[in-house]
C-alpha cells in the first residue's frame, strides 16, 4: 500500500488524476471536495471526503452541566477551536440556559484562568486571514464570555456568544476557531428540528443522563458520527468509524475501517476438480431425477 500527499491552496485538478487504481483522500471544504471528486470521476476512482461542517451539541435539561461544561470547553477550545471534529454550536434546553453559561465560564477561568493569553495552555490562530475571519463573526451575537483579541499576536480569547440571530454569518459556516455561539430552545424537538434543518455535521453531541433523550437525538437525526456525554473523542477510538456523511463527507477510516477503505476485498475461490457432475451442464432436461435429488439437499 503507498500513500502521496498533496497540499492544496485552492481549487484545482489534483496532480494524481491521470492515476489508475488509487484511492482520493481529502480533507478540507466541500469546494475542493467537489474538485477531488471530479477527476476521480474520470478513472472511476474511490474517494473518501472528510469535510467537517457544523458539529452541533444538544444539552438536555437532566445533563450533568458541570461535567457537560468542563468537556464542551475541552473540546471547543483545545489548540484554540481549530479542530475538525470541535463543537460548532451549542443548543441548550431553556431550563438549564443560564446554569449552564455559568458553568461553562466557570470551566474556561479554571483552564484557562482570568488571562488566557498568557496561559501555556492556550494557542493561537494560524494566520492573519482567518484571524480576521474570526474577529469578523463576533459581530453575531453578544460576548457572554471572551472577545478580546490581539492581531499582533494572532490571539482571540476563548469567547461565547449569546442571542445569536440563526442568519448571522458565524452561523452558517464552521468557525474553526476559539468562538462558541449558545443557543437556546424550548424542548429536545426543537433542537432536533433545528439540526435536521442544516446539511448534516461530522459530529452530533448530545448530553443527557436520560438515556431515552440520548437516544431519540441519535435516530433522529444523521451524521458522521456521534457522542454521548462527551465531544471530539471520536477520531481517537480507532475501533470507531470516522467520517462524514453529506456535506460533512463520505467514507470511514481509522482502524480496521481504514484497512478496508483503502484496501480491495478481492474474493477468490479455489475449487476442486475431483467431481465434475453433468448435472451441472446443459442439456438441462436430463438428469431429472438427479437434478430433484441436489434440489432436496440441505444449503
Amino acid at each position: 500500500m503507498r500513500f502521496r500527499s498533496y497540499w492544496a491552496q485552492r481549487p484545482r485538478r489534483p496532480r494524481s488524476s491521470n492515476y489508475r487504481g488509487i484511492t482520493y483522500f481529502f480533507t478540507g471544504g466541500t469546494t475542493v471536495a467537489k474538485v477531488i471528486m471530479t477527476a476521480a470521476a474520470k478513472t472511476l476512482s474511490p474517494v473518501v471526503l472528510e469535510l467537517g461542517g457544523k458539529s452541533p451539541t444538544i444539552i438536555h435539561s437532566s445533563a450533568d452541566l458541570r461535567v457537560a461544561a468542563r468537556r464542551i470547553a475541552h473540546g471547543r477550545w483545545t489548540n484554540a477551536g481549530q479542530t475538525c471534529t470541535a463543537p460548532d454550536y451549542v443548543l441548550v434546553d431553556g431550563e438549564v440556559t443560564e446554569p449552564f453559561l455559568e458553568r461553562l465560564k466557570e470551566a474556561l477561568l479554571q483552564f484557562y484562568g482570568e488571562d488566557p493569553q498568557s496561559s501555556a495552555d492556550y494557542g493561537r490562530i494560524i494566520n492573519l486571514r482567518h484571524f480576521d475571519r474570526l474577529t469578523g463573526l463576533l459581530a453575531g451575537g453578544e460576548v457572554y464570555h471572551g472577545g478580546q483579541h490581539d492581531r499582533t499576536d494572532l490571539y482571540l480569547a476563548p469567547t461565547v456568544l449569546v442571542n445569536v440571530a440563526t442568519d448571522a454569518p458565524v452561523m452558517q459556516d464552521e468557525i474553526f476557531g476559539p468562538i462558541l455561539p449558545v443557543l437556546q430552545v424550548r424542548d429536545l424537538r426543537e433542537a432536533i428540528d433545528f439540526v435536521n434543518a442544516r446539511p448534516s455535521p461530522l459530529g452530533l453531541y448530545v448530553f443527557a443522563e436520560d438515556r431515552a433523550v440520548a437516544e431519540q437525538v441519535l435516530s433522529s437525526t444523521a451524521s458522521g458520527d456521534a457522542v454521548v456525554n462527551d465531544c471530539t473523542l471520536q477520531p481517537i477510538i480507532h475501533a470507531l468509524p470516522f467520517g462524514g456523511v453529506g456535506n460533512s463527507g463520505m467514507g470511514k477510516y481509522h482502524g480496521e475501517w481504514g484497512f478496508r477503505t483503502y484496501t480491495n476485498a478481492r474474493g477468490v475461490l479455489y475449487h476442486s476438480t475431483g467431481l465434475d457432475p453433468s448435472v451441472r451442464y446443459p442439456p438441462y432436461d436430463q438428469n431429472q431425477l438427479l437434478r430433484r435429488t441436489v434440489a432436496h439437499l440441505p444449503s
